[in-house]
C-alpha cells in the first residue's frame, strides 16, 4: 500500500517555496505521489450544493479560497523533483476541452519523466459551468467521451474521434506520454463514479474513506464490462484512526492520500528529518 499527499495545492503550498519545501520533503520521506484540486473559479454567491459538506458549502464557505491550476502547479513542482508522481485529485474534465487536456497532460508527463497520474471527475459547481461556457447537464456522457478522446490523442497518430459531444478529425498531438498514455483515475463519491471507474478508468478514488460498497462497486462494474477488477488502482483517504489502515490493506487499498493540513513538520523535514522518519517508518510498514 502507498501512501500520499492530498490536495497539495492549497493552504501555504499556494506559494512557490513552501510548495517545493514540501514536495521535496515528501520525496525524502517517501511518499509515492502529491494530488492537486481545481477549481478555474468560484462564482461568488453560488447555489449549487457541495456534495461533501451538510452545509453545502466548501472550505467553510470561502469563496475567495487561494487555489492554482493544477497542472501548472505541478509542472513548477515537477522540476525541483525527480520521484515523486503528480496527480490532479480532481480535474474537473467535462469543463475542459479534451484536446487542450491532451497536450497539457503528455507535456507535464513528458517534461516530469513519466511521473503524471490524471484523476477526473465530473464536478457540481453549475454555476463554474456557466462561466467557462460548458454544459452542466450533459457533463456524465461529455466525461465518458472526454477519456476516450483522450485515450486516441495519446494512441497512435494522427488521431480521430466522432462523438456526440467530442468529435475531431485526424490530427497529431505530440509528444506523446513517456509510457505512451497517462492512467486515468475516476474521481467521486457516488455510484455514477464507481461505475464510470469500473468502465473506463485506470483507478477509482472515491473522495472520502475507504467506501467498500463503492469499491465493490467499481470492480463489479470492471469485470462485467470484460475487465480486470484488480488492476483498477484503489486510491483512499487517510483515516483519523490510523489503526484503519490494517483493514484498508485486507480491503485491497493501493493507496491512501494524508491530507497536507498534517504535514506541518514535513514541509520543514530538512530541517526537522525526525518528521521524515516518522513518515518513512509508516510508509514502509505497509509497503
Amino acid at each position: 500500500m502507498k501512501f500520499g499527499l492530498r490536495y497539495c495545492n492549497t493552504g501555504p503550498y499556494v506559494d512557490p517555496a513552501p510548495a517545493l519545501e514540501l514536495l521535496q520533503a515528501a520525496e525524502e520521506a517517501g511518499f509515492d505521489s502529491a494530488w492537486t484540486v481545481e477549481h478555474t473559479v468560484v462564482p461568488a454567491g453560488y447555489g449549487s450544493a457541495y456534495p461533501y459538506a451538510q452545509n453545502g458549502k466548501m472550505a467553510g464557505g470561502v469563496e475567495d479560497l487561494p487555489l492554482p491550476d493544477p497542472l501548472i502547479w505541478m509542472a513548477y513542482v515537477a522540476a525541483g523533483t525527480s520521484r515523486i508522481k503528480l496527480g490532479t485529485g480532481i480535474l474537473i474534465l467535462p469543463q475542459h476541452s479534451p484536446v487542450h487536456v491532451a497536450k497539457q497532460v503528455a507535456t507535464l508527463d513528458h517534461l516530469s519523466g513519466g511521473r503524471t497520474l490524471l484523476g477526473i471527475g465530473v464536478g457540481w459547481l453549475a454555476e463554474e459551468f456557466a462561466a467557462l461556457g460548458q454544459p452542466f447537464e450533459t457533463r456524465g456522457p461529455r466525461t465518458d467521451e472526454c477519456v476516450a478522446a483522450l485515450r486516441a490523442l495519446w494512441g497512435e497518430q494522427p488521431a480521430a474521434f466522432q462523438g456526440e459531444h467530442v468529435s475531431f478529425a485526424p490530427m497529431y498531438c505530440v509528444p506523446r506520454p513517456v509510457a505512451g498514455s497517462v492512467p486515468i483515475i475516476v474521481g467521486g463519491h457516488s455510484k455514477a463514479a464507481a461505475r464510470r471507474a469500473g468502465r473506463l478508468g485506470d483507478g477509482f478514488f472515491p473522495a472520502r474513506e475507504a467506501p467498500q460498497d463503492l469499491i465493490q462497486l467499481a470492480r463489479d462494474t470492471a469485470e462485467q464490462n470484460g475487465r480486470d477488477p484488480a488492476a483498477l488502482e484503489i486510491t483512499v483517504s487517510m483515516p483519523e484512526d490510523r489503526a484503519l489502515l490494517d483493514d484498508y490493506a485486507r480491503m485491497g487499498v493501493d493507496r491512501v492520500l494524508v491530507p497536507v493540513s498534517d504535514m506541518a513538520g514535513l514541509a520543514t523535514a530538512i530541517r526537522a528529518p525526525e518528521e521524515t522518519r516518522e513518515w518513512s517508518g509508516l510508509i514502509s510498514q505497509y509497503a
